[in-house]
């Protein structure tokens, strides 16, 4: 990425702009659907070039979204000015799930559902995470997710690793809520873009995430290409040492996707997941990356799309359909509102009652043996 592009993108725990491109949401003409494999192909060679400078806003004024305002520019107005054609309320999903009518769901998550958990923005000045980057000199924040400048340099990365390392964070109740259509058995599919792992902490299956910008579950050498779990090399990123593949020596990359990296091949259950779903849930997106950001017009028309964001974004600003339900403002608070119309509240509250005792016994047992064991598999020897 150029040294101008677009600023604002990356959250910590939300990494956008993988090889594939982007577009500002809001762009006239229809997105790309993303649903056929040709154009799979096609979208993932794209250059991260094709960001595009974000203008700064007046200070103390609350910010545009470029969605909105092509809402206002091709007429489309306020979200429900569409002469009664809204044929649905979150109550009415709500119902549907109930009924059982709706029973392969789709989730489409962003940064918006792991920000309640605490997880920092490391480009906010005044952020520790943000002094302790400072330190190395970055050309701008987005090097960081840079290949050329990693090879270069890869402490700016791992000292970001430490902080988003699976461990140093909890779920919160958006994830657990996301556990819970798994454990009733209605979770078809959770595209992630976050790389922080709390849907895994929270208990989803791997084989029903598809994390789009990658995981700390899985790393690989730069040099030989050899794959390691995780959890190989946790000693050294804790120990602020770059981690090191002990056969060649090279440097071990988490398997998170860098500028200019193809997406990982998991991405593409999305050509017989989309059209089968028969409900969307587009949760704490900004809906600006692509091809993730695509995704939501990849359902059938028919099939009722929930947007449970701060804002309106992508197609529901711009391009919507007779059974979007927009539930705007705190992302937890409107995943709240959908628990209690679904008559959840009180069995999604023993969920995260159970799963926090869960990570207290799991942290209590961590003892010396376990902790020296991380360091041992570093310089390759046992401390059993």
């Amino acid at each position: 990425m150029e040294r101008g592009a677009r600023r604002g993108l990356l959250a910590a725990g939300e990494l956008g702009g993988p090889g594939a491109g982007g577009r500002r949401e809001g762009r006239c003409g229809p997105p790309l659907t993303g649903s056929s494999l040709a154009a799979w192909r096609s979208l993932r060679r794209r250059s991260v070039l094709c960001f595009l400078p974000v203008p700064r806003r007046i200070p103390g004024t609350r910010p545009l979204s470029l969605s909105a305002a092509a809402g206002a520019i091709l007429g489309l107005g306020r979200w429900g000015d569409d002469g009664g054609k809204q044929q649905l309320t979150l109550r009415d999903v709500a119902e549907l799930m109930r009924k059982k009518e709706c029973r392969r769901v789709v989730v489409m998550a962003g940064a918006g559902i792991s920000t309640p958990s605490g997880i920092p923005d490391f480009r906010s000045p005044g952020s520790g995470l943000y002094s302790n980057l400072e330190q190395y000199n970055i050309p701008y924040p987005e090097a960081i997710f840079e290949l050329a400048y990693f090879f270069i340099n890869p402490k700016p990365f791992f000292t970001l690793a430490k902080e988003l390392y699976p461990g140093n964070y909890r779920p919160n109740y958006a994830h657990y809520f996301l556990r819970l259509l798994h454990d009733k058995g209605l979770l078809l599919r959770l595209y992630t873009q976050n790389i922080d792992g709390l849907e895994r902490v929270a208990g989803i299956p791997p084989d029903r995430l598809v994390e789009a910008h990658g995981t700390f579950a899985t790393a690989s050498c730069t040099v030989c290409r050899r794959n390691f779990p995780g959890e190989d090399f946790r000693g050294d990123v804790m120990a602020d040492r770059v981690p090191r593949c002990p056969v060649c020596t090279g440097v071990i990359k988490p398997d998170i996707v860098f500028f200019g990296e193809e997406l990982p091949q998991r991405f593409l259950l999305h050509v017989a997941d989309f059209p089968m779903a028969d409900l969307l849930f587009v949760i704490g997106t900004s809906l600006e990356v692509e091809p993730f950001a695509s995704l939501a017009g990849a359902v059938r028309g028919s099939v009722p799309r929930v947007l449970i964001n701060r804002d309106l974004v992508g197609p529901f600003a711009w391009q919507q359909r007779p059974k979007d339900v927009a539930q705007l403002g705190d992302v937890v608070s409107g995943v709240q509102a959908l628990v209690e119309l679904l008559g959840w509240s009180r069995e999604l509250q023993a969920l995260v009652q159970k799963e926090k005792a869960k990570v207290g016994r799991a942290q209590s047992h961590i003892s010396l043996p376990q902790a020296l064991g991380w360091v041992g598999a570093r310089w390759g020897f046992s401390t059993l």
